[in-house]
């Protein structure tokens, strides 16, 4: 198994706008495609920065290339990332978005069954 996590930076204010984003858009096309969300957090680190970061679950490295392949294929999804881009503005995507967009994988030391993720 491998595991990602994907971390932003944002403003407190866009917190309900980017998570409708990702609820309404984003989720359902990783899960259509076999992404396995684990959870999707979030922590306010000070009055102007609110950390978000959602753990996925994969099969392998190119189990996970295959989904974003298949995402990034995907035109009705695309169109429809695209138009919500449009409708927040993309100069304030800019401004709310407080650092580049972070990604990691991980590798688990302890055998999935011994896990709540059995």
């Amino acid at each position: 198994m491998l595991y990602r996590r994907k971390t932003y930076i944002i403003e407190p204010a866009f917190i309900d706008e980017f998570n409708q984003l990702f609820n309404e858009i984003l989720l359902p096309s990783q899960l259509k495609y076999g992404a396995r969300l684990i959870g999707r957090w979030m922590l306010e680190k000070d009055e102007n920065n609110t950390e978000v970061f959602a753990m996925w679950e994969y099969d392998s490295y190119e189990d996970y290339e295959r989904i974003e392949s298949q995402i990034k294929s995907d035109t009705e999804h695309v169109l429809k990332v695209q138009n919500r881009f449009d409708q927040i503005g993309r100069d304030r995507l800019k401004k709310v978005l407080k650092a580049d967009i972070k990604q990691e994988f991980f590798k688990s030391t302890v055998p999935r069954e011994k896990t709540i993720l059995r």
